[in-house]
């Protein structure tokens, strides 16, 4: 399997992006995706994830701000960015986790993407 994420990129205070991750391979039809980041000099943290059932969980951080979404006939996970602040820098990941629970864990995801740098600056 594996995750290819895009969309990162250098936006201002208040801007929106929108992340995608396309997932390819031997895919399980059961699963959830999610999103995690890391900004310099930090752990990686949870920013959102999506079961195939549609239910969703975000970092207390993002809620209101991100939504995530998922298309499962395409098997594409999305992270729609809006009013982004400086603190949401970091590099984007997304990943894959074989199973239809909700997982928050990094260590539930069997893939990961190669990541995507968000910069939001002035």
């Amino acid at each position: 399997v594996q995750l290819q994420a895009s969309g990162g990129g250098l936006v201002h205070p208040g801007g929106s992006l929108r992340l995608s991750c396309a997932a390819s391979g031997s895919i399980f039809s059961i699963n959830t995706m999610g999103w995690y980041r890391q900004a310099p000099g930090k752990q990686r943290e949870l920013v959102a994830t999506i079961t195939n059932g549609g239910s969703t969980n975000y970092a207390d951080s993002v809620k209101g701000r991100f939504t995530i979404s998922r298309d499962n006939a395409k098997n594409t996970v999305y992270l729609q960015m809006n009013s982004l602040k400086p603190e949401d820098t970091a590099v984007y990941y997304c990943a894959l986790g074989q199973s239809a629970w909700t997982l928050t864990a990094d260590y539930e995801y069997n893939y990961w993407g190669q990541g995507t740098l968000v910069t939001v600056s002035s």
